[in-house]
């Protein structure tokens, strides 16, 4: 990392996101890559596309991603030195228009298909749903594929993490991937200062866990894949919220030394 980790904090604090950053050589690529295309063989795609979900704990070739040098190298620059690991969770898009941009339905009749039955993630706020205090959440996005915004490449708002939580609704178009389907209304987004981040595989982004992002549905023939990977300070705690109660039974002491011990693992 020949940037500094003073430039990388500054950056990070007035962006609130950082992208692209390396991590993997063609080696880590080839054979994360590998590996995971044995999950596609085992599970389906229709599973792996969203409920990959702390798999960390089960393959150690994920834990071994979670806990790469180049990636906590960043994470210690921003978040310090002790670091939890908090989730990860595999997400892909899977090309899901034909050639022709058709598809058929149950009487074997042809269709157009529209952005609208395609699955995206709508504008939202990674803290939103997390219910930690104490600390920030940072969240990477590690490409196992090359995202492009014909792939569903994420957008984010910059700066957008200095402007607190903000409301969010029930997602009205269908497709969300959101496992609670929920949006920003749009009319809250600043969407004309939207960035793209581009990512080519073994690249990552990182950002903010109140950063307003989003990805649109993955338009072209090609998949779009990366693994997730949530981390927070050891000075972090989990919050009560009787709405929506969560347990961290996948947290892992990322690097550094855990004094607080406010998680299970």
């Amino acid at each position: 990392m020949n940037t500094s980790a003073a430039k990388l904090q500054e950056s990070y604090q007035q962006e609130g996101f950082l992208s692209p950053l390396p991590v993997l050589d063609e080696i880590e690529l080839k054979e994360a890559r590998e590996a995971f295309a044995k999950l596609e063989e085992e599970f389906g795609t229709e599973y792996t596309q969203y409920s990959l979900h702390n798999v960390h704990l089960q393959y150690s070739w994920v834990m071994n991603l979670t806990k790469h040098p180049r990636i906590l190298q960043v994470i210690q620059a921003i978040l310090g030195p002790d670091v939890i690991l908090l989730d990860s969770r595999f997400i892909c898009k899977y090309p899901t228009v034909k050639p022709a941009d058709v598809q058929e339905n149950e009487d074997h009749q042809s269709k157009p298909v529209t952005d609208n039955e395609l699955p995206y993630v709508a504008w939202h706020q990674d803290m939103r749903y997390w219910g930690i205090a104490g600390g920030p959440v940072l969240s990477v996005w590690l490409a196992l594929d090359d995202s492009q915004k014909e792939n569903g490449v994420l957008q984010v708002i910059p700066g957008s993490h200095d402007s607190g939580m903000l409301p969010h609704r029930q997602a009205t178009r269908p497709g969300n991937l959101l496992s609670v389907n929920q949006e920003i209304p749009e009319e809250l987004v600043q969407v004309d200062k939207a960035v793209i981040c581009p990512l080519k595989a073994g690249q990552m982004s990182i950002h903010d866990g109140l950063l307003v992002h989003a990805s649109d549905a993955n338009t072209s023939q090609r998949r779009r894949c990366g693994l997730v990977i949530r981390y927070v300070p050891t000075c972090a705690y989990p919050t009560e919220d009787p709405d929506r109660p969560r347990k961290f039974h996948a947290t892992q002491l990322a690097c550094g030394v855990d004094q607080f011990h406010h998680f299970s693992s």
